[in-house]
């Protein structure tokens, strides 16, 4: 592993260049890391995702190449052997490619496939962390991940998985005393309603879809377990599902003010669930 001064003294002689993987965070330009800011700044190539916001991009150099490959449900308009080879063709030129990400590279970023697609090659690489989703966007959602009143611990679950094969501890995610967060669950929340029901918890456990989070169009809208299929019909991608009693703690700590106000969507949420239990 190289230092980040190497970053700045490539010699025009040098024949390998150095890959990045860069943590953009949630999606407000203020969450960046100055070593990330710093790493943009120097890149030669920058190799960025959907989720990465315009600010973001705007800091970016004019004279910095830019490669979008960003992914949507079922949409990727690059593969990932297709991003993992742009990583190496580049770096193999000699460039200094930043792999900027959303939130965090090492939560469900594929940053450890991509960097494990460099190894046969010998190009040098960093990480440079950042904020993940979860943590952003239920801070700025008023919404504290742990509390003693509420939850003793955290986890992180993806929605995708990457075959049928591989299944998810419903009975541990099911705990009272938990607070779970679901990464790219929106299509999936019937599912995750149902086995979550199935192992004991309870279909009025609280729960939150933080949607466009720590962005200036951010909406948060409040539901329980039970209604959690019908609020996600509402929402848009990007969000984040989270389930557990410190959800309704957003009401009273909610601090960030986007252009929904959280107040007014709380009301339009609730009207809908009701309105849909009522049928139902």
């Amino acid at each position: 592993m190289t230092t980040d001064n190497k970053v700045c003294h490539l010699t025009p002689q040098s024949t390998m260049g150095k890959v990045i993987l860069v943590g953009a965070g949630p999606g407000d330009p203020d969450l960046l890391t100055v070593k990330a800011l710093r790493m943009l700044q120097q890149a030669d190539v920058v190799v960025y995702d959907r989720l990465v916001s315009n600010e973001i991009i705007e800091l970016i150099p004019e004279k910095t190449d830019l490669i979008f490959v960003g992914k949507r449900a079922g949409n990727h308009c690059v593969p990932q052997d297709g991003i993992n080879q742009i990583l190496v063709e580049e770096a193999l030129k000699g460039q200094i490619v930043v792999r900027l990400k959303g939130g965090d590279p090492f939560i469900f970023g594929r940053g450890g496939e991509e960097l494990e697609a460099l190894l046969p090659h010998d190009i040098p690489f960093e990480v440079v962390p950042g904020i993940t989703a979860a943590a952003g966007c239920a801070a700025y959602a008023g919404i504290p991940l742990t509390h003693r009143d509420h939850a003793q611990s955290v986890q992180f679950v993806t929605g995708h998985l990457k075959s049928e094969k591989e299944q998810i501890d419903w009975s541990s995610l099911a705990r009272t005393n938990n607070t779970l967060v679901f990464y790219m669950g929106l299509n999936q929340s019937g599912e995750i309603r149902r086995r979550l029901e199935a192992h004991g918890m309870s279909p009025l456990t609280p729960a939150a879809i933080v949607e466009r989070g720590t962005s200036h169009n951010q909406r948060v809208l409040p539901c329980s377990l039970e209604t959690l299929e019908i609020i996600a019909a509402h929402a848009e991608s990007p969000a984040l599902i989270i389930i557990g009693s410190v959800t309704q703690l957003a009401h009273k700590l909610s601090w960030f003010e986007p252009k929904q106000s959280l107040l007014s969507c709380y009301s339009e949420m609730t009207e809908v669930a009701e309105d849909k239990r009522e049928i139902i």
